[in-house]
């Protein structure tokens, strides 16, 4: 059972720093030349910007989930 509690803190150690390289690597909402002019569109059409920010922000929300069980499931079951 105390074999279980420490591959839970690792795994919430884990998640955490995770969770930190992500919301890291996640650009401002007010980034880029577009946010002076109050849009984001390139001279060909819109911006294919975002898709990286997309997947970063699922990947935040579902690490985050992950994180929030994990660390449940530590002080629930000591």
């Amino acid at each position: 059972m105390i074999v279980l509690k420490y591959i839970n803190i690792a795994l919430v150690v884990l998640t955490s720093l995770a969770l930190i390289v992500v919301v890291l690597l996640q650009s401002g909402k007010e980034s880029g030349l577009g946010s002076i002019t109050g849009k984001n569109e390139t001279y060909l059409g819109k911006s294919k910007f975002g898709t990286l920010d997309k997947v970063l922000a699922s990947a935040t929300k579902w690490i985050v989930l992950a994180w929030a069980v994990l660390t449940l499931t530590l002080h629930l079951f000591p």
